[in-house]
């Protein structure tokens, strides 16, 4: 997703993102695209209302909504961590251990 240069002056971005709510009783689907200028990304997830309880539309909406934004953020995080493999670093560094073991 992203490319390594160690020379880039700091700057700001703004990334896009549109939610699209579709209601088709007692489902709810939510697409989110995100626009990062460079890449879309683009997730989506449902929410299915019990046939016996009460219709609120609101609560379909915020449960497809944010099953849609978390599979995002997921993705998001799987992108960053094909991108520092890509560049050679380890994702994460190996702990320190708390004492050292006498030999």
């Amino acid at each position: 997703m992203t490319r390594a240069d160690g020379s880039r002056p700091p700057s700001a971005k703004e990334w896009t993102l549109r939610l699209y709510l579709s209601e088709h009783d007692p489902d709810t689907t939510a697409r989110v695209v995100l626009d990062t200028g460079d890449n879309l990304l683009e997730s989506r997830a449902e929410a299915h209302r019990n046939p016996y309880d009460r219709a609120v539309p609101e609560i379909g909406d915020e449960l497809a909504a944010g099953r849609a934004l978390i599979l995002l953020g997921r993705q998001l995080l799987r992108d960053a961590a094909g991108d520092i493999r890509a560049v050679g670093a380890p994702e994460s560094a190996p702990p320190i251990p708390l004492w050292f073991p006498r030999e």
